[in-house]
């Protein structure tokens, strides 16, 4: 058997977050999640089940079409304030992901079934396998008004994750972890394989999941503490398992988009609109108390850059432009794209915080990506495990004391 090391970058979970779940003593929780990633460590990783070459074929409008049944949403009709709604494999999505629930201590799967979607255009329900598997969930809760649950969560593809807050669309996009990302050596992406979600009570306000990852570097356990509101709340605790040694280890990741905006001086396209993207800025906020802003670009190559530091108070990627003039897309709407601000539990230690721009001829790319990276990284057979709180919201979510960049200009 391996041994374990374990560096602790924050504290578990707290007991607020979670307090809506109604379990029993022997309940399936957190740390049950964490020993079932230790012990997957210890054997070597295993390709997902193939995906019908029929499935892989297809293109994002037939993907796009098929849509998930949401009278068939669990919770749907039992007065309880969350409903979880399922994603069909295909197109991009090419592994599938084992959903249970956990209800009165007892843990039990999600069986799937090609009953549960219209397939609209598509005309293949009938080839589709009995057993296939979804590819990712969806939570919604009622963020406005009682009478109707919005969509204010997504789990889809490897360990991406989005959220949104109140009146907002979805942008930016969180990620479990991130393996040696701009690298000669090629990023690898953990996918969640796994998925617990715990039953809320009737008038709970929040709602936990839990989460196995896998890849052929590591293994991982994750609890998300997820509160909807104006500003969504995630809580984020996990313990990471590495099979090998690791180049680089990107902790608290956001992926993004930035195409064009207002800092630059022609635009790569010939398009009506000013400004495209999802994000337009990095905020960091160091344990010194300064606060660092760096405005995104499109670059012409690669560009990494590095902030080194201790111990960060905050960071984060942000929309700060919300004037719709400065986009004039009614589809988009990227002016109502949420800011994703993350505070570290606790003393994360020395280390850097990392902004990696991909030149993109598209929006179509997420081609920002910020994360921070540990100087001491476990070797192969040790852990690591961190917490954070992610703030989705409005670009006021953190507001520096003295002063905030408002506008990027270049002539």
């Amino acid at each position: 058997a391996l041994s374990y090391v374990t560096i602790s970058f924050g504290f578990c979970i707290s007991t607020a977050m979670v307090s809506s779940a109604a379990q029993s003593e022997k309940s399936f929780d957190y740390k049950d999640a964490v020993e079932e990633a230790r012990l997957l460590a210890q054997k070597p990783f295993e390709e997902p089940k193939k995906l019908p070459d029929f499935l892989l074929e297809i293109n994002y409008d037939q993907w796009r079409s098929i849509r998930f049944k949401p009278e068939e949403a669990v919770w749907r009709g039992e007065k309880l304030p969350f409903e979880v709604q399922f994603f069909h494999p295909g197109f991009l999505y090419n592994r599938t992901v084992s959903i249970n629930i956990v209800e009165s201590g007892e843990v039990r799967s999600i069986p799937f079934s090609p009953n549960l979607f219209h397939y609209g255009m598509n005309e293949f329900k009938d080839k589709v396998p009995a057993d296939l598997g979804f590819s990712g969930f969806r939570l919604h809760y009622p963020m406005i008004t009682t009478e109707y649950y919005d969509e204010v969560v997504v789990f889809l593809g490897a360990s991406y994750f989005r959220a949104v807050g109140s009146k907002q669309h979805f942008g930016l996009a969180g990620r479990g972890v991130a393996v040696d990302t701009a690298m000669d050596s090629g990023e690898e992406f953990p996918y969640f394989r796994k998925f617990w979600l715990v039953r809320p009570q009737e008038k709970a306000k929040n709602v936990t999941v839990f989460a196995l990852v896998d890849s052929p570097s590591l293994t991982g356990a994750y609890q998300f503490g997820i509160q909807p509101g104006k500003a969504t709340l995630i809580e984020v605790t996990a313990e990471l398992f590495l099979r090998k040694q690791v180049k680089k280890l990107g902790i608290a990741p956001l992926n993004s988009m930035f195409f064009y905006g207002e800092n630059i001086n022609i635009r790569p396209v010939d398009d009506f609109r000013p400004e495209v993207h999802d994000s337009d800025g990095l905020l960091i906020a160091t344990a010194t108390g300064e606060w660092i802003w760096r405005p995104l670009i499109n670059p012409k190559r690669l560009l990494v850059t590095s902030f080194q530091l201790n111990n960060p108070k905050g960071l984060g990627l942000f929309q700060r432009d919300t004037n719709f003039d400065h986009y004039q897309d009614l589809e988009a709407d990227y002016q109502m794209r949420p800011s994703a601000w993350i505070i570290p539990k606790n003393d994360w230690g020395e280390g850097r915080v990392e902004l990696v721009q991909i030149p993109t001829d598209s929006e179509k790319n997420d081609n920002i990506v910020s994360y921070w990276v540990p100087a001491n990284l476990p070797k192969s057979g040790g852990s690591i495990s961190f917490s954070y709180l992610m703030k989705w919201d409005a670009p006021d979510v953190a507001e520096p004391p003295l002063a905030r960049a408002v506008a990027t200009r270049t002539a």
